[in-house]
């Protein structure tokens, strides 16, 4: 009964965050299994989520011993990980990046039947006579980081043409043949050669190379032995060998529609029913990461001190300082909540549009604080703050040019005269706007060499505003003589 009571406030405590959490999770590991679903270190990644699952269960049962030998392992397994699937990650990204070309162009049938019969009449000729090929059919898999050497052909795919290829007189008849989209893409390519061979008993090197290929990506690969004069088809890290030009015929066929497929539209009922027992093993291990690493039992309270941020005063009022800077703000949630979260982030933000209607004190409230959606606003401490503030004064005040230094000996400042003589500006109501005379950014007289025309700034001084916001310029004349 108590596990039930547990489950049942598990349940109710999932958010929408976290359901979308968990799918994202179990779509990334049910990505994973297919993956390596037909890969040969699908074993090693077994005994790795082996390990996993007996970790989860020393977290939920408290093992301590247990925690600290296998937290001592995952500390090192990004880089066991590396080194054991370096083949099947970089295969993995790569398939990731090409997601965004889902636009494939499907050849019509006819021309993939053409191209599988002049791949197998051409081998079973080649079988007849004696004489080795190694041919690759590319997927949708890249192949060039698994090919080195080979010469661009690109050119149209004929019995002929592969015949010459592999003629014994040929340079290129001891490397491989890429046949890509109906055409001879390369030839005299070298494939990397195969790590798993004790099961296949003796072969020669072409299949070697075959079976190396199949094992990094899903190209197919026919191999024609020169000593046995057979035929074998390397796919999917297996090496079979093929009675004769017909079954090599069919199995071209079903590997182009496998990886040339004709669009079609399957319905969602159609789409759930493949690979369910991968799906299931996903979202069942998203939903167990969740509850061991997501959810939460226990919701803790931590204070902090937020900065408020004062914001759209009106153009007309100046905030007196000073004022209050800070306050503090009680953020409760999960502990989980509080790890991801950056407190330096935190503001309280107030708007003092009201301020012109005489509103002097604020009431804060919790959705002044921008808390992440995972936390909630307990507390704000002082509930309450007084803004301080003064209607300014719109006024006109005369503008005088200030200078320093003194002209060159062999010059004389005949006047100095400006346009406008006179700005608006916006005054504290404590100050006389008549006993006020503003300044423009000075001219240096030691620099004048004759007379000039130029823009300055006026400068600004405690209790005077722009009412742009900006300091407004005038346009200052200096006439000069010389001796």
């Amino acid at each position: 009964m108590d596990f039930l009571t547990a489950a049942a406030t598990v349940i109710k405590s999932i958010r929408i965050q976290d359901v979308l959490d968990m799918m994202i999770i179990a779509a990334m590991i049910f990505a994973l299994l297919m993956w390596f679903k037909t890969r040969a270190s699908r074993f090693v990644l077994i005994g790795i989520l082996l390990l996993g699952g007996v970790y989860l269960l020393a977290r939920f049962f408290q093992l301590y011993l247990t925690l600290i030998v296998l937290q001592g392992f995952f500390a090192i397994l990004l880089f066991v990980l590396v080194v054991i699937f370096q083949e099947d990650l970089r295969g993995f990204f790569e398939r990731l990046a090409m997601l965004g070309n889902l636009r494939r162009e499907v050849r019509p049938l006819s021309e993939m039947e053409k191209a599988a019969r002049i791949i197998a009449e051409t081998a079973g000729n080649l079988a007849k006579k004696r004489i080795g090929a190694l041919i690759v059919i590319a997927g949708s898999d890249p192949l060039d980081r698994h090919l080195t050497g080979g010469i661009a052909l690109d050119g149209r795919l004929s019995e002929p043409l592969l015949a010459s290829i592999f003629d014994p007189h040929s340079m290129g008849h001891d490397g491989a043949v890429v046949i890509k989209n109906g055409r001879v893409a390369l030839f005299g390519c070298h494939l990397p050669l195969s790590v798993n061979i004790a099961q296949h008993g003796n072969i020669g090197l072409r299949h070697t190379a075959a079976l190396g290929l199949t094992e990094r990506s899903d190209a197919l690969c026919i191999v024609v032995s020169e000593e046995r004069g057979t035929i074998s088809v390397a796919d999917r890290e297996t090496l079979t060998v093929v009675p004769g030009a017909s079954a090599l015929n069919e199995i071209l066929e079903k590997y182009d529609i496998r990886y040339q497929p004709a669009p079609r539209k399957r319905p969602l009922w159609g789409w759930l029913r493949e690979n369910t027992k991968e799906k299931v093993i996903a979202l069942a291990l998203a939903c167990m990461l969740w509850v061991a690493f997501g959810y939460q039992r226990d919701i803790v309270r931590r204070d902090f001190l937020v900065p408020i941020e004062y914001k759209n005063a009106p153009q007309t009022w100046r905030i007196d300082e000073p004022q209050l800077t800070e306050v503090k703000v009680v953020l409760q949630g999960p502990e989980q909540a509080f790890r991801l979260f950056n407190e330096r982030s935190l503001r309280l933000s107030l708007d003092l549009s009201a301020v012109a209607e005489k509103k002097r004190e604020f009431v804060l409230t919790k959705d002044m604080v921008n808390a992440p959606s995972s936390l909630t606003v307990a507390d704000i401490s002082p509930g309450k703050i007084r803004v301080y503030a003064s209607r300014l004064v719109a006024a006109t005040v005369p503008v005088h040019v200030a200078t320093r230094n003194r002209p060159p000996d062999s010059l004389v400042v005949q006047r100095i005269t400006l346009s406008p003589t006179a700005v608006r500006v916006l005054v504290d109501p404590r100050l006389n706007p008549e006993e006020l005379v503003l300044e423009t950014e000075p001219v240096d007289l030691q620099n004048v060499s004759s007379s000039l025309t130029t823009l300055l700034s006026v400068v600004p001084v405690a209790g005077v505003t722009f009412p742009e916001g900006k300091a407004p310029q005038v346009r200052v004349t200096v006439r000069v003589k010389h001796h």
